[in-house]
């Protein structure tokens, strides 16, 4: 087994269940994958943080978005590990009521994550997630195939 998959397969269980529980408005098991050892960031979707106590104000306030999970899929792009630190790129797609009601809303988020190990165990030190741009939104008319 390489040291990618070793990570992957020690993160996923941990993982599925804090990115469930925090879609459902329950912040705890998410932080508690977050390191609290600084270093620590947040480049959000909806704000950003730096600093343990800063990120876990942003976490709380996102879970208190969320109303309920309907649907969620982790497509995972890329993810490395080296050592003791490692990553993760991926889409995040997801279905989920928010605060108020209504119908639920479904979108996608591209995320990087740098994670840590301390004690043994991987901590997310950094997160971005942002919404990828729409086609019409992007400034650049050509690829690389037609250069």
């Amino acid at each position: 087994m390489t040291q990618v998959d070793a990570f992957l397969e020690e993160l996923r269980p941990r993982w599925q269940h804090a990115y469930q529980a925090l879609c459902n408005g329950d912040v705890e098991p998410w932080a508690a994958i977050w390191s609290t050892r600084d270093p620590v960031s947040l480049f959000g979707a909806a704000g950003s943080a730096s600093g343990h106590e800063e990120v876990r104000r942003v976490q709380s306030w996102v879970a208190g978005r969320f109303a309920g999970l309907v649907d969620e899929k982790q497509e995972l792009v890329a993810a490395g590990a080296s050592g003791d630190l490692a990553y993760t790129v991926a889409f995040e797609h997801k279905t989920v009521y928010a605060e108020g009601g209504g119908e639920p809303v479904t979108y996608t988020l591209r995320t990087t994550h740098v994670f840590r190990r301390e004690d043994g165990e991987w901590r997310i030190v950094h997160r971005h997630g942002d919404f990828p741009p729409s086609r019409e939104d992007f400034p650049v008319t050509s690829g690389p195939d037609t250069v």
